[in-house]
């Protein structure tokens, strides 16, 4: 294995493949020559071959569920997993966050929107870990959150944090149920900051 900014080069059977991967993971792989495991996707078009690389088979999936969107590409949604964890790309979504889709190199808020108004549906909701009670259905907020939580994660938006920002802030907050919200704001802006 060679590594470069973007991509891998994973010999198997003495033939080298350039794996195009999230520049995130070119720091995570290890030193020249260390074996590797990647789920990968091949990308065919009329004038090359190219292949992508995800280390779990939960980035290769909204991998291929982001370049069924018409205006992204292989490299489009490459850039977004290089900006985003899926975690965070789930909650984008789920929030109507496309500022923070269009932080992506060469996505724009449009492109983003799009993203978010055709994969709403498509995104499994049920991964306990990124999302943790929050329901897309309720306005990104379960039944079951206190309403100082949902005050909290609201009043972080209004003072301009994107909304995926300030619902994954609150959610990270240790908060007792005695909390109003006025608390639980100042524990997320120590969280922010």
């Amino acid at each position: 294995m060679d590594i470069e900014e973007d991509k891998v080069i994973v010999e198997c059977n003495n033939i080298g493949y350039n794996i195009f991967v999230p520049n995130t993971y070119t720091s995570m792989f290890g030193k020249t020559g260390t074996s590797v495991k990647l789920y990968t996707y091949m990308s065919v078009k009329e004038d090359s071959i190219s292949l992508f690389g995800f280390h779990s088979k939960e980035e290769l999936g909204i991998f291929k569920k982001m370049i069924t969107v018409s205006g992204i590409g292989p490299k489009g949604a490459l850039s977004i997993l290089s900006t985003l964890t899926v975690d965070n790309l789930r909650l984008a979504i789920i929030a109507d966050d496309a500022k923070a889709i269009a932080k992506a190199p060469g996505i724009g808020a449009k492109t983003a929107s799009k993203l978010i108004l055709e994969l709403k549906d498509k995104i499994d909701l049920s991964t306990p870990d990124s999302l943790g009670s929050y329901d897309a259905t309720d306005n990104f907020y379960g039944s079951s959150e206190p309403s100082a939580k949902r005050d909290a994660a609201d009043a972080l938006i209004a003072l301009g944090y994107s909304a995926s920002e300030a619902l994954s802030t609150v959610k990270k907050v240790a908060v007792d149920d005695s909390y109003d919200a006025g608390m639980i704001i100042k524990l997320a802006l120590k969280e922010l900051h």
